[in-house]
């Protein structure tokens, strides 16, 4: 088991705080790196860090778990967190997210694709032609920090 599956073990669905990445990745044509969730929503990759890494191990894990390219330096943009990050999952467990967001534009290997588990889709699109179903907080940090 991970480290939130072990505290979930004690402390059931009360909420928590969890700490995350998320990295938007962005190509030589200016095109960012999206995968499409199970839930339907595209977002960048990202997720929960382990007991020991860092942030930014943590971030290049992820976008490698969820989509097979692997990613060097990374930029610090902003840390996103407030009552409005708030979820509550299906199976009632609660949190408040903090998530740590980065940019690079170094990608050093690796080959696209979805993994099948996080992500069904994977794939690079022009800042001005993004899905449809793209979640609100990422569409907010692309405005912000990448498509100004």
């Amino acid at each position: 088991m991970g480290y939130i599956e072990d505290l979930r073990e004690i402390v059931g669905t009360k909420p928590l705080i969890l700490t995350g990445v998320a990295v938007a990745v962005i190509n030589e044509q200016g095109q960012i790196l999206l995968q499409k969730r199970r839930e339907g929503i595209w977002s960048v990759p990202g997720g929960f860090m382990e007991l020991g890494e860092s942030t930014e191990e943590a971030g290049r894990r992820e976008v490698f778990e969820e989509t097979g390219i692997k990613v060097g330096k990374l930029e610090l943009m902003e840390v996103i967190s407030g009552k409005e990050y708030f979820v509550k999952l299906h199976n009632g467990d609660e949190f408040y997210a903090i998530t740590i967001a980065y940019v690079t534009t170094e990608i050093i290997g690796g080959s696209l694709k979805a993994d099948g588990i996080e992500s069904v889709e994977v794939g690079f699109f022009d800042l001005d032609n993004l899905p449809d179903c793209l979640s609100p907080h990422v569409k907010d940090f692309i405005n912000k920090n990448i498509h100004k």
